[in-house]
């Protein structure tokens, strides 16, 4: 009787085993719930799927009329990737420069000369399919024919390799809803540009986008959240919660001068200081107690 038992016992475990072999043979397999799936697709990385981004509507700004702006004043401020409170731009999934382009090459986003931060160049798909690459020529040696030719390389540029934002803001005095507002008018990532021997040339804005534009794809690519995963933010919340730190580089003046152009060293940033307490005491100052 108790090998009759042990028999049909591994006469079971044969039958499961052949059927569980079969199933995953097919590329099947079982969810949460118990239903079958067909495996087209890699397994879901969670227990739920993750589509509030995908779905979020984007918030529109207030209509502003010109009779309602008492006051205005330009700025230009750089966001430096390597401080700790902007590591998110470096986030190796939400890289913000892949964002940019990978939306450009769709058609979803317009990108405009580096060469102008007015919105007045823009470039077409030709330019934007050639941003981020680079190509070269290499002395190839062959060692069968023992003949040296060149050869084209193509390179695509490491997303790393961006490590400053330049973004135009305008700060504005709302007479309707006595308020001081700020909006963000362009992003332009800043990368370095060498010559053929290696020597770094300067530094340049490699394509402005134009950000009321750009909202509308932001809003559904999700960020890193290091405080909870199940609350991710997404790059239009990040700029419009002004999640970063910067520093000012320039604002509008009269010979159209950058920060850099009349002062060296500290004092870019002591004057930089200057500007942004100038902006605190005009609102400041708005207000009698």
């Amino acid at each position: 009787m108790n090998t009759t038992i042990h028999i049909l016992k591994g006469l079971s475990i044969g039958i499961l085993m052949l059927t569980m072999s079969s199933v995953y043979a097919q590329g099947d397999y079982f969810t949460e719930s118990g239903q079958k799936m067909t495996r087209q697709t890699p397994p879901r990385d969670g227990i739920y799927d993750r589509t509030m981004h995908t779905e979020k509507r984007l918030l529109p700004y207030d209509f502003v009329h010109e009779r309602d702006v008492m006051w205005e004043k330009r700025i230009w401020r750089e966001i430096d990737v390597r401080q700790k409170m902007n590591h998110i731009f470096r986030y190796p999934k939400a890289h913000l420069i892949s964002i940019l382009l990978d939306e450009a090459k769709t058609g979803n986003v317009t990108l405009y000369s580096p060469w102008n931060d007015e919105f007045t160049e823009p470039l077409n798909q030709t330019d934007i399919s050639t941003l981020g690459c680079s190509v070269d020529s290499v002395l190839i040696y062959d060692p069968i024919t023992f003949e040296e030719r060149l050869e084209i390389v193509k390179s695509e540029m490491d997303p790393d390799d961006v490590i400053r934002y330049r973004i135009k803001e305008v700060w504005y005095f709302d007479s309707e809803t006595s308020r001081l507002n700020v909006r963000i008018l362009g992003i332009a990532p800043i990368i370095n540009r060498y010559d053929e021997e290696g020597n770094l040339l300067h530094s340049a804005p490699m394509f402005w986008a134009y950000y009321p534009e750009l909202r509308h794809s932001l809003v559904h690519h999700e960020v890193f959240n290091d405080r909870n995963d199940a609350a991710r933010f997404t790059w239009d919340d990040i700029f419009e919660a002004r999640m970063f730190a910067s520093h000012i580089t320039k604002a509008s003046n009269i010979h159209d001068k950058r920060l850099q152009d009349d002062y060296t060293g500290i004092d870019i940033l002591l004057e930089a200081d200057k500007i942004k307490q100038e902006i605190f005491n005009f609102e400041h100052d708005l207000w009698s107690y």
